[in-house]
């Protein structure tokens, strides 16, 4: 049971790990960047991109990589409907302790 339970954690470990030939740079930089759902619905999504402090170019462009990913994958469709989205003025853009926050949702759902 506890070399399985060892094996089991270790297999997760490496599902979570990208190799550095499968980064995807914006600006020259990588970025941690995550999409989740809200509340369950599945075409609606908040996606969180850090560090900003690297570019903040960077950020806003991972965070709307991420979120295309997301509705191509999920509806076929790269269209967003942003809430709070990339393409805001700088002084709009909701970042917090080096984290940039997207809101969004993929059109193709209704």
């Amino acid at each position: 049971m506890k070399v399985w339970m060892g094996f089991v954690f270790c297999a997760g470990l490496l599902v979570g790990c990208t190799s550095p030939e499968d980064r995807i740079f914006f600006d020259g930089q990588f970025y941690n960047s995550k999409l989740r759902k809200v509340d369950r619905q599945l075409d609606q999504f908040v996606v969180t991109v850090r560090p900003v402090s690297k570019s903040l170019e960077g950020a806003r462009e991972a965070g709307r990589y991420e979120a295309t990913v997301y509705c191509v994958n999920a509806f076929g469709s790269s269209d967003i409907i942003w809430i709070a989205g990339p393409d805001a003025a700088d002084d709009q853009l909701n970042i917090e302790k080096d984290t940039l926050t997207l809101r969004g949702n993929c059109p193709s759902a209704r």
